[in-house]
């Protein structure tokens, strides 16, 4: 994506409704710091190092869903299971001096073998220097720890936690209960917890919705936010993709990035791109 391209981008896109967030503000300091937001998100996008990367951006559209989450660079803000890394290489250089950014790894107390949780406990442990890789700033100015073994003092402490195409795992290891009601006690009274996540037709069956396949029901993942003490703030069509059946008999693997298939249709599915995802923003109840 090119550098011009990524200017004109977060300059018509980006919305002011994140600026919210700053009530002590008037409007033309809104103005200046939604301007500055959008420059410094752009500036990280358009970097040459971010070349590999960048070739995803059409499909998850960093720009526009960051803003839907109502990130700014002073918040506290913490992704769950990350990974992949790629959302990582983004806020690892979005949060400045005065946020925060923190790895949410898997609670270990359960489903997990104790290979999985020593390679949960290394992930943990490697986070904060991954990042600072990328960023260019110390390891410690980053943060990352088990949901199972919340620090003292971290809960309520979170504007924004956001959870990437993950919840049709957490939904097929039966830990989603566990692992949303504790994120939940990590954010403030007024946090948002943002999910992207594989969307399912509303009319899929059950048997393809356990989180098996990867995709799940938009009313499904509103209704388990709501029960666990979630209010449905917004949702957006900013990851969708209409050439996506959503049917796929080897799940959502079956399109890029993991193409499970390897060369059989191989320029079918990457025609299509990646999944059709839903883009849901949730506020802590009272």
């Amino acid at each position: 994506m090119k550098k011009a391209f990524l200017f004109a981008l977060a300059a018509a896109t980006l919305a002011m409704p994140a600026l919210a967030d700053h009530h002590g503000a008037n409007k033309a300091e809104h103005a200046k710091m939604h301007k500055a937001h959008q420059e410094r998100l752009a500036k990280i996008l358009a970097d040459p190092a971010r070349a590999n990367d960048a070739k995803r951006d059409r499909y998850r559209h960093p720009a526009e869903t960051f803003e839907f989450f109502r990130l700014h660079p002073d918040h506290v803000i913490g992704e769950y299971a990350p990974g992949g890394e790629w959302v990582s290489r983004i806020l690892g250089r979005y949060v400045n001096e005065n946020g925060k950014y923190t790895g949410l790894y898997f609670g270990t107390k359960t489903h997990f073998s104790d290979q999985q949780k020593q390679g949960i406990a290394a992930a943990v442990t490697k986070f904060p220097s991954d990042v600072a890789a990328v960023s260019g700033r110390p390891a410690t100015d980053f943060n990352a720890f088990s949901i199972s073994e919340i620090p003292e003092g971290a809960k309520g402490t979170f504007d924004r936690i956001l959870v990437m195409r993950m919840m049709h795992n957490l939904i097929n290891w039966n830990i989603a209960d566990s692992e949303i009601k504790a994120m939940r006690d990590l954010l403030k009274p007024d946090g948002l917890l943002g999910i992207e996540q594989h969307r399912a037709k509303a009319d899929a069956p059950y048997s393809y919705t356990d989180g098996t396949k990867g995709y799940m029901r938009e009313a499904d993942i509103i209704k388990f936010m709501e029960v666990h003490g979630f209010e449905l703030v917004a949702k957006s069509e900013i990851n969708a993709n209409p050439k996506d059946s959503a049917n796929w008999p080897d799940g959502v693997w079956t399109l890029p990035p993991a193409l499970r298939l390897k060369d059989v249709d191989r320029a079918k599915y990457e025609a299509i791109g990646e999944s059709d995802r839903m883009t849901l923003l949730f506020k802590k109840r009272p």
